[in-house]
């Protein structure tokens, strides 16, 4: 049976279908079998973000109302082949969608795959109760704004009640220049206040898409930040990137200038 992990957050626009994405590319890169299922419905991206929106024939709401099967509306990735989507509705249609019915859809889904990541909607309404019951792992995605960190905790005290046997958070689009100068909360003292293992942290960047991980783009490591955090995830490592890093020293002394 597959690893099934929710990917949540309690504040939307801090990056979490772009960390699910991402994740999930990287360990379909290692020949896992991997299911990324969008369970943002009526306001999908990952699609979009996967560039596969032109392919969609089925979705979520078609599988759950009988229209189609799961296989039928899996979306295969075009540069991985391990890689397969299971598309969200772009109508807002999210209550025809029973919890019942997503949770069999996921079950289904990890009897033929090594891990289901579902990107859950963001906040802590019906639709984000339907994707984290289906699940028995989480990552909370988080910024470090005050915000969105209050939106977490929210989120992690939601979470504990749910039948969740392992959590980890990401802390995502840190400025390595301002934890320095202490103009911003550290990914470590995050992961402390909101008493979860800080699995990942990822720098802030231009860059960033959801390719960030096939690609090495510039200097900012988010490449390198995202095959931690898979590596992490997986339990093939323990540490996490270190955003500071350029920003020690003589040469992080004239960067910050």
């Amino acid at each position: 049976m597959a690893r099934t992990i929710v990917v949540a957050s309690g504040k939307g626009g801090v990056g979490k279908t772009t960390v699910t994405a991402n994740l999930g590319v990287l360990l379909a890169m290692d020949g896992k079998r991997v299911i990324l299922a969008d369970a943002d419905i009526g306001l999908n991206n990952l699609d979009v973000a996967l560039c596969i929106e032109n392919r969609v024939v089925y979705d979520i709401v078609d599988v759950a109302e009988g229209r189609a099967g799961l296989r039928d509306a899996l979306v295969k990735d075009k540069f991985v082949p391990t890689l397969s989507v299971l598309p969200s509705a772009k109508a807002n249609c999210s209550d025809r969608v029973r919890t019942a019915a997503f949770a069999g859809i996921i079950a289904e889904a990890s009897t033929y795959s090594d891990y289901v990541l579902i990107d859950a909607p963001a906040g802590v309404e019906a639709g984000f109760h339907r994707a984290v019951s289906a699940a028995r792992e989480a990552i909370v995605v988080t910024t470090p704004h005050v915000s969105a960190i209050r939106d977490a905790d929210r989120t992690v005290s939601i979470l504990s009640t749910y039948n969740i046997s392992r959590m980890g958070l990401v802390v995502n689009r840190v400025r390595g220049d301002l934890v320095n100068r202490g103009e911003t909360v550290p990914p470590e003292k995050i992961a402390a206040l909101l008493r979860l293992p800080l699995y990942g942290v990822i720098p802030e960047s231009d860059a960033v898409g959801v390719y960030t991980v096939l690609n090495a783009y510039g200097r900012d490591g988010a490449a390198e930040a995202y095959r931690m955090l898979k590596e992490y995830v997986a339990g093939s490592g323990n540490e996490v990137y270190d955003c500071t890093r350029r920003f020690r020293g003589l040469f992080g002394r004239l960067k910050k200038f």
